[in-house]
């Protein structure tokens, strides 16, 4: 409840919408402890005074009744009637769309056709015939007001439920035995209050128009009672000559109801679970850069660096959520040569994936915060450029062309509503001159290159119509269409069967031998990395704990962490060698030990292991391990461990 609060408050006009609300909802619940006159008593001898009068601070109306005491009493009514008209529509109209999108069928049918026909009509006109039919009065009103604000809730209510209902966790609460009213109370209402709770808190500003409305139209409140609507409408021939005795009940609805809007705004927003992150705001076109000067941790030579086509020195890559800083990526320094495939590897958590976003910018802000480091991208088309320091519109020219990206999740990263041939034809004429003929033609020779049978029919499908693999090889074609200098990789074999997997291995093999291609490939597949990888660098904890060439490091690791990564791996042929599963959890990365953040989990580990901080240490020829006491050597290693 608290973090619900504290998000709530990030967003200053729903805290001012609150603010404001509270106060009114104070003065509301007080009303009839203060010292106010009666709101019915008419004097006409003092009619249509000036607000500041003496024993009426807002004036008097056209019968000589306090307009203050009238605008307090009006409000407790207004607000009464139309919380409750929406808790009633909210009710219902949920317990409708619940129903509905549940069973389906003719259930379904059957509800959903009456909310048709209740939508059909005008709904001021409906409302009207509503009140029409029961007679004018507040409780009438307050019926109308429901009754045409139910197919709101009902159509929104139903349409999450039918999302949900079809889900495999729904399915796991049949097979356990559940009921279908234990599953509608325990598994579909949990999941859909939210979306009640945001329907409702931003409907009932609405709900108080229309019942001011009514009552404007003399269908509400019924003299002598008062509530907002009606005093505008008394008030209404007095433009003229008392402009205040309708100004002043207009300005309080205006108030209320913008209220009630903006703090609905921000309970929607605070909900809403794709915004529970912090970000408040609409995602940035690059990831925020905030460099502070560092201590450099570049690895590797000058002269190797300087002929790299990627050089990373020192990136650190931070979400900032409310108070906490999550720290993802903490130093992490590596380069790529033209030509060369560099594995990344760690468990889920250790940076890999924030690591590749972040070289792009395409981490997104907020939360997230580049806080350090270079990427300097050196290339035929963009040599030696910095790309943290590239506007959007410059980085843009690079992102899909001299260095493409194999996203993880396919299936999230293609657009939904455009054929898969479309989306290759853009990727293509965004950076290549082509016509759209010929950038088609491309695109058909592109997902032949990866294997997709019958490219010509695939091309004119729609994500949804392929299967994962499939997908998965058009995110692979679409980082192919320019020619990139570099492919960053992430894990783009997982959703594939063997046969494909082994097929787009070969492919990246035959891009690297033709092209010169380049490839950061993330994978937890050390299988694959012995197939494609020149040199490995694992990560652990938002940093690189040893890096090298792949055989030193499958057949020697140097770091605790790495050999129990390989341990983990089974062996076929050797069915004596049980994997054994690392202990213990990577740390949180808002609370990360000093020190070794490995440390807790080795069993090698000692006191010295957890103070300071502990750099990359060169071993041998191109070999770097972030270690006092690096397996396989005769002695600890001391140089490059800092003391706090």
């Amino acid at each position: 409840m608290m973090a619900f609060i504290k998000l709530l408050a990030r967003n200053r006009l729903a805290a001012f919408g609150a603010l404001v609300l509270l106060l009114l909802l104070v003065l509301a619940l007080v009303t009839p402890l203060l010292p106010l006159l009666d709101p019915d008593i008419t004097a006409p001898a003092n009619r249509l005074q000036p607000p500041f009068s003496a024993g009426h601070p807002l004036g008097t109306d056209q019968l000589g009744r306090d307009i203050l005491s009238r605008l307090l009493w009006g409000m407790r009514v207004s607000l009464a009637v139309g919380i409750a008209a929406s808790l009633v529509a909210a009710l219902v109209g949920s317990l409708i769309g619940i129903l509905a999108g549940y069973f389906g069928g003719r259930t379904d049918n059957t509800l959903m056709r009456g909310i048709d026909m209740l939508m059909a009509f005008p709904y001021i006109l409906l409302a009207l015939a509503i009140v029409a039919v029961l007679g004018p009065g507040l409780m009438n009103a307050l019926y109308a007001i429901a009754i045409v604000n139910i197919p709101f809730f009902a159509r929104n209510i139903r349409g999450v439920t039918v999302g949900i209902a079809h889900r495999e966790f729904i399915d796991a609460a049949r097979l356990s035995g559940k009921g279908d009213t234990r599953i509608l109370a325990s598994e579909i209402l949990p999941n859909v209050l939210p979306v009640i709770v945001i329907t409702l808190s931003t409907t009932v500003g609405w709900m108080i128009l229309e019942t001011a409305g009514l009552s404007f139209l003399g269908l509400g409140a019924q003299p002598p009672q008062a509530d907002l609507g009606s005093m505008l409408g008394e008030g209404r021939r007095m433009m003229i000559n008392a402009p205040h005795v309708a100004t002043l009940p207009g300005i309080v609805i205006f108030i209320l109801v913008m209220s009630i809007n903006l703090l609905g705004d921000g309970i929607r927003d605070a909900l809403d679970p794709r915004l529970k992150s912090g970000a408040l705001s609409r995602p940035a076109p690059m990831t925020r850069i905030r460099r502070r000067q560092r201590q450099s941790s570049t690895t590797g030579s000058t002269a190797t660096r300087s002929t790299a086509l990627l050089s990373v020195d020192d990136l650190r890559t931070d979400f900032e959520v409310g108070d906490d800083t999550y720290h993802a990526v903490n130093g992490v320094s590596f380069s790529i040569q033209p030509n060369e495939c560099l594995g990344l590897v760690g468990e889920s958590g250790s940076g890999k994936s924030v690591t590749a976003l972040s070289l792009l910018g395409l981490v997104a802000s907020p939360p997230g915060v580049i806080s350090g480091g270079n990427v300097q991208l050196n290339t035929h088309r963009h040599p030696q450029r910095d790309l943290l320091s590239l506007k959007p519109r410059a980085i843009r020219r690079i992102r899909g062309n001299d260095v493409a990206y194999v996203f993880q999740d396919p299936l999230s990263t293609l657009h939904p509503l455009i054929k898969v041939g479309d989306q290759l034809v853009e990727t293509i004429r965004i950076h290549q001159p082509l016509s759209r003929q010929a950038a088609h033609e491309l695109a058909i020779k592109l997902l032949g290159q990866v294997r997709i049978p019958n490219p010509e029919q695939r091309a004119h499908q729609y994500p949804h119509e392929l299967s994962g693999g499939m997908r998965q090889r058009v995110g692979i074609a679409m980082a192919l269409a320019n020619d990139p200098e570099l492919i960053i990789a992430d894990e783009p074999t997982t959703a594939l069967d063997v046969t494909v997997q082994a097929q787009i291995l070969r492919l990246i093999q035959r891009l690297r031998e033709d092209k010169g291609t380049a490839v950061l490939f993330i994978t937890h597949d050390f299988g694959v990395v012995s197939q494609v990888c020149d040199r490995v660098a694992v990560m652990y904890a938002g940093c690189i704990v040893e890096i090298g060439t792949t055989r030193e490091i499958l057949d020697n690791p140097r770091h605790p962490y790495t050999r129990r990564l390989i341990d983990c791996v089974p062996r076929l042929g050797e069915p004596d060698n049980e994997p054994a599963a690392i202990p213990g959890l990577p740390p949180a990365a808002n609370a990360l030990p000093s020190g070794c953040a490995f440390a807790e989990r080795c069993d090698l580990a000692e006191e010295r292991c957890r103070r300071g901080s502990i750099d990359l240490i060169v071993t041998d020829s191109d070999r770097q391990v972030r270690c006092i006491k690096p397996l396989g050597l005769e002695a600890p290693l001391s140089a490059g461990v800092e003391h706090d």
